[in-house]
């Protein structure tokens, strides 16, 4: 009867190893905070699937799911259809969220610098190098400048943060349009590196006299402030998570082949002029049983997950645009 019972004990663990299911995901940096707070709570709701996700850029997260060796990529460089289909895979989008620009400079508080888009860009192109240059002062006149040198801080990896921010800034300024361009990986002017968001925060909080771009989550836990910045009505704006939804609001995702989608420099009088879509993408080879563990993951982040999302200052997807995601999972 021991033996028995020790045979079905056996058998059943053998099962239950069966059921369980490890979801793999690797990649952008923008959305990590949502998506660790995700992971953790969807694995201890549901134990039988476990998803773990590495904050590591979208490059190496985009060159991993190529490879296969994960089960998902999170990117905020978005493929175009052509793109997703030459590499097998499927896109959607799974966040909205601001890129800022975070400065370290003395005596200067969050939202009190205004940066004008042409002054925005002669920062990063080197033109202008000091805090106290003319160009600056014109649009802070009650702003006590110092006299302290421009130091510039960039993503040294592979990151969708950075097409975001060159893809605003080839919007704003013909000059680095053609000298520079945008891309996840460019050839930066002036400047030194910081590895994925976190990277740059702490360069910027180190060095007086800094600049550089984030995610706004990041710029928040870090308390760095802020640069207020010229929108596309001309409008100085703060980044708030109502700065970012109303840039949000002008997605068209019904005409968006793909899913593909821009949200730098979009209308609107307080629309925040650095807003981006973070994305998560998947293999159309995956195994059935893997694909429908994913689909009800993401379903899950879509629903449930949307509080998480606003508490930490991203913009979850509207419903409207969740039920077409669904249909098409």
């Amino acid at each position: 009867m021991f033996k028995s019972l020790f045979i079905a004990a056996v058998g059943l663990s053998a099962f239950v190893q069966a059921e369980e299911m490890t979801i793999t995901g690797a990649g952008a940096s923008f959305p990590a905070p949502v998506y660790q707070k995700w992971t953790y709570t969807y694995s201890r709701e549901n134990p039988e699937t476990q998803v773990i996700y590495q904050s590591m850029g979208s490059g190496a997260g985009l060159n991993q799911i190529k490879a296969g060796t994960v089960d998902f990529a999170g990117s905020d460089n978005p493929l175009t259809l052509e793109q997703q289909e030459e590499a097998g895979l499927v896109q959607y989008p799974m966040l909205t969220g601001g890129v800022v620009v975070i400065v370290n400079l003395p005596g200067v508080k969050n939202n009190q610098l205004k940066l004008s888009q042409d002054v925005l860009a002669r920062i990063f192109l080197g033109e202008i190098t000091n805090w106290n240059d003319p160009a600056i002062k014109a649009l802070n006149p009650k702003v006590r400048l110092p006299k302290l040198k421009i130091t510039v801080v960039r993503r040294s990896d592979s990151s969708g943060t950075s097409f975001i921010f060159t893809n605003y800034l080839s919007k704003i300024s013909e000059t680095w349009k053609k000298k520079v361009g945008q891309g996840s990986s460019v050839k930066w002017p002036v400047g030194i590196g910081g590895q994925k968001n976190p990277g740059v925060c702490n360069n910027v909080a180190r060095i007086r006299g800094a600049i550089g771009y984030t995610e706004y989550t990041y710029a928040v836990e870090a308390k760095l402030a802020c640069a207020m910045l010229e929108n596309a009505s001309g409008n100085y704006v703060a980044p708030t998570q109502a700065s970012f939804s109303t840039s949000a609001a002008a997605a068209d995702w019904k005409n968006a082949p793909g899913f593909y989608m821009e949200l730098t420099n979009v209308p609107g009088a307080t629309s925040w002029p650095i807003t981006g879509v973070t994305y998560i993408l998947f293999r159309k080879d995956a195994p059935a049983e893997k694909k429908a563990a994913l689909r009800d993951y993401f379903m899950w982040c879509y629903t449930k997950g949307a509080p998480t999302a606003t508490k930490l200052n991203y913009v979850a997807l509207p419903k409207p645009v969740v039920d077409i995601i669904q249909q098409q999972l």
